[in-house]
């Protein structure tokens, strides 16, 4: 009995972490319990929350998780017509506070605070709130939270998750990837097309499984939905923020974003690191205001944005701001084997071959470096770019030529070096006296067209041959036909003349 008490214990503390909020805070007026404006206990007296910029999806996702719902997915403001009563809490008592009462104070106002949290779906233990192990609840009666097993779950699935949490289209998607739990207890198996906008509308599979082995719990990913606009290339320009569904630039209210909170955006960008940060003025407009002392506890910007209006907007540099070169090789004699997209070229002993590097136009300059790697020296040859493009010549080509070479596009621009470098690209000379497949392959393509022409020869000289002969079948018909001559065939008399 003393075990099952105890037990007992464990599993009531466990579900009041869950939802030991859900007894003074509420959302109402939603179209869920997840849903609607945050309203307080407090004193015995329920009142509506003050809206304040300040509450951001970071703050908002530890009051989705106290009232057992999903993860954050917006935060807004409804403006009423007249001043009520309500509570106002620092947003900075949020994650600290077992009881919001604790943090409020009663103040006139209009403007109320709105959340919404996903009512299904959840991504615990991951890095933003776009990545962590997926959770589901299918059953919201009983709130529990129940993860995936990987063999259930697949990229169709993912568009769908990630949709219904407002964040970007899954780029990730692998078990275990974000901590593992014991043997994942959903094991049905969903059935998305990919436009659903919630997971629970998809359909599954019609019975459970019991096929799910520890170390297979969906670990997904949702990149951060940012971009940089108005730049030469996809990693420099303007930095915006997508929330709320709509794109906005991003600001930072006292200063420039500082490279480590830029870094954050170059990375899902998949552009390298920041290399520099800018702020300049433009017209007023609505613009996503990133808290700096969110971004520097570890979230990412979506989770610290909130609506804010500046003439101000940032730009931003990151590392990998070129686009990545071609190579290729043209000669005057080459053969391009059949492993050619494998392996690479081949040309012949002393025929003259080019190296060609080109990248595509974004900025006017810049130089190739081309280099050549052998088994056992290496050499750089360097020429200026001209119409972006550079080629290098070389002379009869012998097997010191053989190797791999790439071409490195240099930059400077925006006070910054960068580069570039294309794929590997592998050569290797032949042997006169190795090109015994090739003579062949040429010799049998001379026969064929040999034997082809002959074949032409004789089928048109028989053909001429065969004409006469049908001429004189035609004049055979007349007379056996006994065709008249007013119908075309010859008279009596025009016979008599030509047996003559």
């Amino acid at each position: 009995m003393d075990h099952l008490f105890v037990l007992l214990l464990l599993c009531s503390s466990g579900l009041q972490a869950e939802g030991e909020l859900t007894e003074s805070v509420r959302l109402v007026g939603g179209n869920s319990r997840c849903a609607g404006t945050l309203e307080v206990k407090h004193l015995g007296e329920w009142r509506p929350v003050e809206g304040h910029s300040a509450w951001t999806l970071k703050t908002v996702d530890f009051v989705c998780r106290k009232l057992a719902c999903g993860s954050a997915v917006s935060v807004g403001e409804r403006e009423e017509s007249s001043r009520r009563s309500v509570w106002r809490i620092p947003y900075e008592c949020v994650p600290n506070a077992s009881d919001l009462g604790k943090c409020a104070s009663s103040i006139s106002h209009s403007t109320l605070l709105t959340l919404n949290c996903s009512d299904s779906v959840r991504l615990v233990n991951g890095t933003s709130l776009c990545s962590g192990r997926l959770e589901v609840k299918t059953n919201p009666s009983t709130q529990r939270w129940s993860t995936v097993c990987e063999a259930d779950f697949d990229q169709q699935d993912a568009e769908v998750v990630c949709r219904e949490l407002g964040c970007g289209p899954p780029s990730v998607l692998q078990g275990a990837l974000y901590g593992e739990v014991e043997a994942p207890m959903r094991t049905k198996e969903f059935q998305c097309g990919g436009t659903e906008s919630a997971l629970l509308e998809c359909g599954s599979s019609g019975s459970d499984r019991n096929t799910c082995s520890p170390g297979k719990a969906v670990g997904l990913t949702c990149p951060e939905p940012v971009r940089l606009v108005g730049g030469a290339s996809r990693c420099t320009g303007t930095l915006e923020l997508k929330y709320k569904g709509e794109w906005r630039p991003v600001n930072d209210y006292y200063s420039v974003l500082t490279l480590k909170e830029a870094a954050a955006a170059c990375r899902e960008l998949d552009c390298g690191s920041a290399l520099s940060v800018g702020k300049r003025e433009s017209s007023r407009r609505p613009v996503w205001l990133v808290l700096s002392s969110c971004v520097h506890s570890g979230s990412a910007q979506r989770g610290c944005a909130t609506s804010f209006y500046s003439s101000f907007i940032q730009d931003l540099i990151c590392s990998d701001l070129l686009l990545q070169p071609d190579i290729s090789v043209s000669s005057s004699i080459v053969w391009v084997s059949e492993e050619a997209q494998q392996q690479g070229f081949q040309v012949f002993w002393h025929s003259n071959f080019t190296i060609s590097c080109s990248i595509q136009p974004q900025y006017p300059g810049g130089s190739f470096q081309l280099t050549f790697t052998s088994s056992n020296s290496t050499h750089n040859y360097t020429q200026p770019a001209v119409n972006h493009s550079a080629h290098f010549l070389f002379l009869a080509a012998k097997p010191t030529h053989q190797g791999s070479y790439s071409c490195v596009y240099h930059l400077y621009v925006f006070s910054h070096n960068f580069f570039s470098e294309s794929r590997l690209l592998s050569l290797s000379v032949i042997d006169p006296s190795d090109s015994t497949p090739f003579i062949i392959r040429v010799v049998v393509l001379l026969l064929t067209l040999l034997l082809v022409n002959i074949a032409l020869y004789f089928y048109y000289k028989d053909s001429r041959g065969q004409k006469p002969e049908r001429q004189e079948d035609m004049e055979l018909d007349y007379y056996n036909l006994g065709v008249p001559a007013a119908e075309g065939g010859p008279t009596e008399e025009e016979a008599a003349r030509g047996a003559e």
